[in-house]
């Protein structure tokens, strides 16, 4: 290790708790690659001796950055170093908003972000997908179509076809978001009411972004999105004890949305 970092008596010189100065020093350890992923950390015993530390201090420290992200402990195992990625930020962020949606403000102010995000998605793509782009595009839509009727695949398609939008800036980041929005709204999209009938008023949606997108018209573009999700809010809102009932094309038309567990 770096010797400067393992001077004697460097941590406790430092300001503020022992224990966020040693989770500090570490994460430096782990950045600068002096830590590999998959590496174990020292045992306790040597990290108290190395720094002049309680063994109070190496637990807190430890879990600290276990909370971070940056370490995996389990009881009776020497802590294994994580290596940040896109991913992983994701997943810790995760833990912390899965808090936020136990009511409908919270995920509705979720979703709001989500229509943020792919309504500008859909208007860059308008302006900069390539002929692949498009291509991979129109596929995913073919297969959602070809999907209606049929929940789980369906549900599958819709994601898939989100996901091309989320791949188009060539920005890593971007998939990952769209993960993460999957994983944390699934559980509402478990519970909504599901029926071709509302399989198709979705198609439509993402036909009206796509033919958008392929017509190079950004506005006609984001407004397609901002529709769409728009009309999958009101699906998910319904999934709230007191939510108000889906502007579904089953009630348009006068049938009853059939109550199958699937997922959108």
């Amino acid at each position: 290790m770096n010797n400067v970092l393992t001077e004697p008596g460097v941590v406790q010189r430092q300001l503020g708790r022992a224990s966020d100065a040693l989770a500090e020093r570490l994460a430096a350890l782990i950045a600068a690659g002096e830590f590999e992923d998959g590496d174990r950390l020292p045992p306790e015993r040597d990290l108290m001796q190395r720094y002049r530390v309680s063994r109070t201090v190496v637990r807190e420290a430890i879990a600290s950055l276990a909370n971070r992200g940056l370490l995996h402990t389990r009881p009776g195992f020497r802590p294994v170093v994580r290596k940040p990625d896109y991913d992983r930020a994701l997943d810790t962020i995760g833990q912390f908003v899965k808090h936020l949606l136990g009511d409908e403000t919270g995920v509705r102010n979720l979703f709001e972000t989500r229509i943020f995000i792919e309504s500008g998605l859909a208007r860059a793509a308008a302006r900069n997908a390539r002929k692949q782009d498009i291509e991979a595009l129109g596929a995913a839509l073919e297969r959602n179509r070809a999907a209606v009727g049929d929940g789980e695949a369906f549900y599958d398609t819709d994601v898939a076809f989100h996901a091309v939008l989320y791949r188009i800036p060539r920005n890593p980041i971007y998939p990952v978001l769209h993960k993460a929005y999957v994983e944390w709204l699934i559980r509402h999209w478990c519970e909504m009411p599901r029926a071709a009938d509302i399989d198709r008023l979705n198609f439509a949606g993402h036909a009206a972004v796509f033919e958008a997108i392929v017509g190079r018209d950004p506005d006609a573009a984001e407004q397609a999105m901002r529709r769409h999700l728009e009309v999958a809010w009101e699906l998910v809102r319904s999934t709230f004890p007191n939510g108000t009932e889906a502007a579904s094309a089953g009630e348009a038309t006068g049938s009853k949305p059939d109550q199958r567990s699937t997922r959108r």
